[in-house]
């Protein structure tokens, strides 16, 4: 059986690749029952979730992912996600590989962005401006750099230190990036604003993104999370990764339908619609889209199986 430590998941998940994975996955047959979303009691401090989301391509492999996320982590200077991937053979249930979950689900959660992103951004979009200093931050600037051509970076956190520890090695890795102070400055110039919070509020105002802009949404995994405010969503051209994973966990959606600001119909399309060509995309230069991405146990599936097939092959 192979083992996959952080590393080597990170090293058998190159970005082109990844997101072509995901995108073949979406235009599959994938069975992808609703995934396990648990709150567990933390003493002292605030909630932690278990998720564990099942796929499988029929007679071909099967996998499932346990992820854990402690948000009080942060204050311990540990990552806020840990979690494993057990991907098996669906023709006969024979273990084939452990994969590091945490390196999976960024690195997914990241190239699912970039994807949808390659049908909704402007194809010219150069500025883009990432919300958060999580693992996920430096992740979400290549991946969307594998797609768009992207020539500047820019970063914002709550924490002024973590953003430019976070943007130091955005340079490091030769990525043109700074760290801004200013989040509704650097909003009103990006072209591409991607949020990867666990916020309960919103971060980004509708107010502030210029004609054009695309909004990316993959933080705030609950219905009590936000990142965009009402406008934001009402400006926008909706797109969601799965509609039943929209609809019953992401808060940027699940409260403006709650309030009666918007409708599901008004949910131009989710992500494999967008591939089929059932959902147009982007129509105009001016049009501002927001996508707004929970997770699907289909893109960890696409990952799962391009590091062991990736791994086997150069053995």
């Amino acid at each position: 059986m192979l083992i996959l430590d952080e590393d080597q998941t990170r090293s058998a998940l190159p970005w082109a690749q990844l997101i072509d994975a995901i995108e073949a996955m979406f235009r599959s047959d994938c069975v992808m029952p609703v995934r396990h979303h648990h709150d567990m009691e933390v003493p002292g401090e605030e909630n932690a979730t278990l998720l564990l989301m099942p796929a499988w391509l029929p007679g071909q492999y099967t996998g499932i992912k346990t992820v854990s996320v402690f948000p009080g982590n942060v204050r311990r200077g540990l990552p806020a996600i840990f979690g494993s991937y057990l991907l098996s053979s669906a023709a006969t249930g024979q273990m084939l590989a452990v994969i590091d979950g945490g390196e999976l689900t960024a690195r997914r959660t990241a190239a699912t962005s970039a994807l949808a992103s390659r049908y909704l951004s402007r194809p010219d979009a150069e500025e883009m401006l990432v919300c958060g200093t999580g693992r996920l931050s430096l992740n979400l600037m290549q991946a969307h750099g594998t797609v768009r051509p992207i020539r500047r970076y820019r970063i914002w956190g709550r924490n002024r230190e973590a953003a430019k520890r976070a943007a130091e090695e955005a340079q490091a890795l030769g990525l043109r990036t700074e760290a801004v102070e200013d989040l509704e400055a650097a909003v009103r110039t990006a072209d591409i604003v991607s949020c990867a919070t666990l916020s309960s509020e919103p971060l980004v105002y509708g107010d502030w993104l210029k004609p054009g802009a695309h909004l990316d949404l993959v933080g705030a995994f609950k219905p009590s999370m936000r990142e965009s405010d009402d406008t934001a969503v009402l400006r926008s051209v909706v797109y969601v990764d799965t509609r039943a994973g929209a609809l019953s966990e992401g808060g940027d959606i699940m409260q403006p339908l709650k309030s009666g600001l918007m409708k599901e119909s008004d949910i131009r399309g989710e992500l494999a619609e967008l591939i089929s060509g059932a959902s147009t995309g982007r129509t105009n230069a001016q049009e501002i889209t927001l996508f707004k991405s929970v997770g699907a146990a289909l893109e960890d599936l696409a990952g799962a199986i391009l590091a062991y097939e990736m791994t086997t092959e150069r053995k």
